[in-house]
């Protein structure tokens, strides 16, 4: 029930926000001191245009983890009139363009998952260590598993 409650929230929120991932956790200290590391941030994705100095979480091809950092220039195609980003981690020297796959010098609008709309301090803690020390997350799991069997109901 709990569960399924969850999932129902979460595709609720992806209707919502637009975006396919409409809360995540900040993993590095590449946004201080705007975002520290352990900060939700909550995403939004319309339809208008992406200008400079917006944070937005994208994908990089061949990698899992988003990242979230700011947009530091916008370039149009004058031919289509679509939008490529260049992005930068405020605490990072240089912009991402050594992040991004091979070759590519922009990213394009199916790479960007959201805009930062929103954000709570310290709250994605909690991902983090369960991440980084597996032993916690099986320990809770198995803390809640006995819970539900030794419930009186």
């Amino acid at each position: 029930m709990i569960v399924t409650s969850a999932l129902i929230i979460w595709k609720g929120l992806m209707c919502v926000t637009g975006s396919e991932s409409p809360v995540v956790v900040v993993l590095s200290g590449s946004m201080e001191p705007g975002f520290k590391r352990g900060d939700i941030l909550f995403l939004h994705m319309s339809d208008g245009p992406i200008r400079a100095g917006e944070i937005v979480v994208f994908n990089v091809d061949g990698r899992e983890i988003p990242i979230v950092h700011r947009v530091i220039k916008v370039h149009e195609r004058q031919e289509t009139g679509e939008v490529d980003v260049l992005t930068k981690g405020d605490n990072n020297f240089g912009d991402d363009r050594l992040l991004y796959a091979t070759g590519q010098m922009w990213l394009n609008r199916h790479h960007i998952m959201g805009r930062a709309v929103g954000f709570l301090p310290y709250v994605g803690w909690v991902t983090i260590i369960m991440t980084e020390k597996p032993i916690i997350k099986y320990v809770l799991i198995g803390a809640l598993g006995l819970l539900v069997l030794t419930s009186k109901e």
